[in-house]
């Protein structure tokens, strides 16, 4: 009994310790167990943060993604391998299903290996298109190292920061180059809002097969910034699928480089490769970037409840709270708390400048749709809130808090209520409703032009009667 018990312990301890919000399990697919000193520097970092490493070989035949049905590992790490295939545990579908229940994946190619045509397959599930030329490379005749590719143009130096959408937290973010030697460039299906690019070439970059023995390149596969380096993918589930276009920039010697971009005044300078790979592996295996949903709360917000203070009230029980009907323009009060993980804690969410995290008073189309403003903030979270009048019409209502942004994982919370309409008993008064002042000032007036002309009859004196003169003359 006690050595279940402390194994119990022991997992928990080691998901407390972990910088992920989802788990440490993390398996490395890396084909040659000699390769992994390239990558001693980037190993270290994420045990560092924590995470429990697991390196397997795609040939291994113990390999298994899942365990009794689940999956066996919180994150996936899939490095280039020289084989034609990944063999039967790591098969598109297989990936598909770990990416479907919640796990994350961190995908590194590079054009010195030939991609396997199950990597095709699985990134066409995400409407991510790689060249059809396996043995294609990016190369920029403008924005390259010229120590260490001078004459090939396939060291590509870039800056970081190319986040365009307000709305988009730039997670990665660097003042260093980052230096991305023998890429293998991605296109990015335009349908799908669940990818987002990190990285773009330039506009001088294209997409090159250098066994081509042709001088003049007609037909390019992209060009520009239709090329992406970096791209990332998260399901509805809010699992993350990220595709690095070159693994060599992960290892030891690019952490390290110095690097110079070319012309005249150029000076050498420090890659950022580590900063940057720190970053979006911990974008990618959730350090950052997630969002959690605490308490909701919503009441009624006049009488002898308007302007309650909820957290007070309720100890007191002073407060209705999260009744499950309302009546027509109700006067209401929503507040919903959200927190944010960054890197081994939960912090209040902020939203990016020039965006709001918005709610929904809804049937079948909103009827309201407010910004919901930051009212207090604890330690862990920030409470956001909302008052308003409910509509004029009775039926089954939501309030729908639906948050969907680039590199954040998605926010959904509905709680829905009924809205009945006025009791017999609940009508206002008419003297109430300005609109029926003309009507009852009809009433009045005629009221009051009937009883002065029935004072007028009663009290008016009548006429005195003629006398027939001539009738009495005649009797004498």
């Amino acid at each position: 009994m006690r050595l279940p018990l402390l194994g119990l312990l022991l997992g928990l301890l080691s998901f407390v310790s972990a910088l992920s919000a989802t788990g440490s399990r993390l398996l490395v697919v890396i084909e040659e167990e000699s390769e992994k000193s390239k990558y001693s520097q980037f190993w270290n970092d994420l045990e560092n943060r924590g995470f429990q490493i697991t390196y397997r070989s795609p040939k291994d035949t113990s390999l298994s993604l899942f365990l009794h049905g689940v999956p066996a590992y919180s994150h996936l790490l899939l490095l280039p391998a020289k084989s034609k295939g990944l063999g039967p545990a790591l098969t598109p579908n297989l990936l598909v299903d770990f990416v479907n229940q919640g796990s994350n994946v961190l995908l590194a190619l590079s054009s010195e290996q030939s991609s396997p045509s199950a990597i095709n397959s699985l990134l066409l599930e995400i409407d991510i298109t790689l060249s059809p030329d396996r043995n294609s490379l990016v190369v920029d005749h403008f924005n390259y190292d010229t120590k260490s590719a001078n004459e090939k143009h396939d060291v590509l130096l870039l800056p970081s920061s190319q986040l365009k959408r307000k709305e988009a937290k730039n997670f990665f973010s660097l003042d260093n180059l980052i230096a991305l030697p023998h890429s293998v460039g991605q296109v990015l299906g335009n349908a799908s809002p669940l990818l987002s690019s990190v990285l773009k070439a330039p506009s001088t970059a294209y997409i090159y097969n250098p066994k081509e023995e042709s001088e003049a390149i007609e037909d390019l596969f992209a060009t520009g910034e239709q090329v992406n380096l970096v791209s990332t993918f998260q399901a509805r589930n809010s699992a993350r699928f990220t595709v690095l276009g070159s693994a060599d920039a992960l290892e030891d010697k690019w952490f390290d480089a110095t690097v110079q971009l070319p012309g005249n005044g150029k000076q050498s300078e420090k890659t950022g490769n580590k900063d940057f790979a720190q970053k979006l592996s911990a974008w990618t295996f959730k350090e950052r970037g997630v969002l959690k949903v605490g308490s909701i709360q919503h009441y009624l917000n006049e009488g002898a409840q308007k302007g309650a203070s909820s957290s007070k009230d309720i100890a007191n029980g002073n407060l209705d709270l999260n009744p499950t009907i309302y009546r027509i323009k109700n006067d209401v009060h929503y507040s919903i708390e959200v927190s944010e993980w960054v890197n081994d804690h939960w912090a209040p969410f902020t939203p990016p400048t020039g965006d709001d995290l918005q709610l929904e008073f809804s049937m079948l189309s909103p009827f309201h749709r407010l910004s919901l403003q930051p009212t207090t903030q604890s330690q862990n979270s920030t409470t956001f809130t909302a008052e308003f009048k409910l509509p004029d019409q009775h039926g089954i209502f939501n309030f729908f808090v639906e948050y969907r942004r680039p590199f954040y994982t998605n926010v959904e919370e509905k709680r829905t209520v009924t809205v009945r309409h006025f009791a017999h008993d609940e009508w206002p008064r008419s003297f109430v409703i300005s609109g029926a002042w003309p009507w009852i000032s009809g009433i009045w007036v005629t009221v009051g032009g009937w009883l002065g002309f029935v004072a007028l009859w009663l009290y008016s004196k009548p006429a005195q009667p003629r006398q027939d003169l001539r009738a009495s003359g005649g009797k004498r």
